[in-house]
């Protein structure tokens, strides 16, 4: 088993953070570890911040494979993504120095627009209209013709991006264990010459999803990848899968995914 000695720390750099992580690196040198500056040499990556910090450090590092994630709370933040906070640090340094230390994994999605580069969302990804003014999009499942969506907007989730913004579109809550992704519609408009299945729908991670842009006056929408958007001038064809890219992060006893959904919003 590859020692985890390497800890890079992914975080807003601003002196009132930096203050209250010094006692924390202070405590990472007496347990043996290396904090590193670039996350390539890192085997360990620990966010500081909330779920959306979270979402950029695995988004900014490169949906690492050879690494864990582990997320860390300043605060008393509701977060799905963050197990750890200034009481529970010491925890996280044990945990990740044991032998047989077990992980979690969550599936992401990829997402190709126009047939280039591949993103990756540990969340989600949405496409919206910037205008006034809805879009309209052809929907394939597997190549086939599914339905044509007109209204503001889609939003495809993965499992753990389904408490997102997902579920205030009325999409289920899925059990990371399901490798699978959510299409949900966002303000659908549903008359005689649009009709879409006007509920979300999950899709197994074999399936693959397509999108098609109808030109009708909004040619510029917005595309999100989890909590990042990009403005992309022209959009085609928007083709969403799954392969076994996964962000593992340290699983904690009786800490389950439906744990900390209780949590969040029970």
């Amino acid at each position: 088993m590859t020692k985890r000695n390497n800890i890079h720390f992914y975080y807003h750099n601003c002196e009132e953070i930096v203050n209250k992580l010094e006692p924390l690196f202070e405590l990472v040198n007496k347990h043996d570890f290396n904090i590193v500056d670039n996350h390539e040499d890192a085997n360990v990556i620990i966010s500081i911040g909330g779920d959306g910090v979270f979402l950029e450090a695995v988004r900014k590092t490169g949906f690492r494979q050879d690494a864990i994630y582990a997320g860390f709370t300043l605060g008393n933040l509701s977060s799905l993504y963050c197990d750890f906070s200034l009481e529970n640090f010491n925890d996280l340094l044990e945990t990740i120095s044991r032998e047989g230390m077990k992980v979690r994994k969550f599936p992401v999605i990829k997402v190709q627009v126009n047939g280039l580069r591949p993103f990756y969302c540990l969340n989600e990804l949405t496409i919206r209209s910037t205008i006034v003014k809805t879009i309209v999009l052809d929907v394939f499942i597997d190549e086939r013709h599914f339905e044509t969506f007109r209204g503001d907007g889609m939003v495809i989730a993965t499992p753990t991006g389904s408490t997102a913004y997902n579920k205030s579109n009325k999409g289920a809550i899925i059990d990371p264990l399901i490798p699978s992704y959510q299409v949900s519609e966002i303000s659908s408009m549903n008359n005689n010459n649009y009709r879409t299945l006007g509920s979300s729908f999950v899709l197994d991670k074999s399936r693959k999803l397509t999108l098609k842009e109808i030109e009708d006056g909004n040619d510029h929408p917005i595309i999100s990848f989890d909590n990042e958007a990009f403005p992309i001038r022209k959009i085609d064809k928007i083709e969403i899968t799954m392969d076994d890219t996964v962000v593992k992060t340290v699983r904690l006893k009786n800490n389950s995914y439906w744990d900390r959904v209780k949590r969040m919003f029970l």
